[in-house]
């Protein structure tokens, strides 16, 4: 099962209220299971280097069904998946990358963001996964 368009954008508009909130700016992507872009939202003044952040986020919470900064200490130096970001066109496992789960706990797809310090970042994200039904 795949995250609809509707709950994608539901999604968006809860990171960026969340965003707004904590007085960031941020850039927003959304995609299905398979790490297929399904929604994206730049804030106005978000950084252009984050737009390519938020995507590799969302593509790795899709990828491996976890959380992003679940994988922090897996990739570090000496560790098992000690340089995975090279794999699948570039993977970014610091935090901000959300899985998202439908009711029925099943992952239906993720969120990226980036644009501020990888826990507002991760904040973000969680807020607008929370925000999907």
């Amino acid at each position: 099962m795949n995250i609809t368009l509707k709950q994608a954008e539901s999604a968006v508009e809860a990171a960026k209220l969340k965003a707004v909130e904590i007085n960031t700016k941020m850039d927003i992507c959304v995609v299905d299971s398979g790490a297929n872009l399904t929604a994206f939202a730049r804030m106005d003044g978000a950084w252009i280097g984050s737009i390519d952040i938020s995507h590799k986020k969302a593509k790795t919470a899709a990828f491996f069904t976890m959380n992003t900064a679940d994988l922090s200490g897996a990739v570090q130096p000496g560790a098992p998946l000690f340089n995975i970001e090279h794999s699948n066109g570039g993977l970014i496992t610091f935090p901000g990358g959300v899985i998202i789960k439908n009711n029925a706990g099943e992952v239906i797809g993720a969120i990226g963001v980036s644009g501020s310090s990888v826990e507002n970042d991760h904040e973000v994200a969680l807020a607008g996964a929370n925000a999907v039904k």
